[in-house]
């Protein structure tokens, strides 16, 4: 039986259920705007082209982050409650749709990232494995077993921190842009599940295995 189908029997009316229609909770202390992209941006997704024209800026206590959106994106924030609501022009077409909870989702976290901020922690395991801090805290250098020196640059709007050498903590207000780092520094040495050495992120595990004789 097809949805509209089951719907015919229903005697219950029909309730808009959808993660982007939940209300994200601001504060005073924090500031959206949206301004018109010039030029607009084409991005693909799948088999469609969407047209970003649109950029929103959110700035709080702790910094400033800036996304491009699609025009077809609805952001508003009620000054008197400081609600933020999200919505898009047609949500029943399913490249809309389907952008709305996505949409919604990095609102909240823009939100969160520049009143409290977003963080990784990484945990360098096996002997010798260690993290380093130079230049000023802009690059963070890595041993893990590697004959190379090994590091990445810390990208702008990005904080590190080393409390122990075998600790690294990565802060910043874009939650995409912190764990982007956090996995680019990760790939150095992945977990491996023979004797569980490596770079973890957060609350990781990994299965050890056992290895097989020959």
């Amino acid at each position: 039986m097809s949805l509209v189908n089951k719907r015919l029997f229903s005697m219950t009316s029909r309730v808009r259920s959808h993660v982007g229609a939940a209300v994200i909770y601001s504060n005073p202390e924090t500031q959206i705007s949206l301004t018109t992209l010039n030029p607009p941006r084409l991005i693909q997704k799948g088999r469609k082209f969407l047209k970003l024209s649109q950029q929103v800026t959110v700035q709080g206590p702790r910094g400033k982050v800036v996304m491009d959106v699609p025009d077809f994106a609805r952001i508003v924030t009620d000054k008197d409650t400081h609600r933020v609501h999200v919505s898009v022009d047609d949500e029943s077409t399913k490249i809309q749709k389907a952008m709305w909870g996505t949409l919604r989702a990095h609102m909240n976290n823009h939100v969160v990232g520049v009143n409290e901020g977003h963080l990784a922690i990484l945990r360098f395991v096996g002997t010798g494995y260690r993290a380093q801090l130079a230049k000023e805290g802009k690059y963070v250098g890595v041993k893990v077993g590697a004959s190379i020196p090994q590091g990445l640059d810390v990208p702008e709007g990005i904080k590190v921190t080393s409390p122990t050498p075998t600790t690294l903590i990565i802060e910043g207000c874009n939650k995409q842009q912190v764990f982007l780092f956090a996995a680019k520094l990760r790939d150095f040495h992945p977990p491996e599940p023979y004797k569980g050495k490596g770079i973890y992120v957060n609350d990781e595990t990994i299965k050890i295995k056992n290895k097989k004789i020959k």
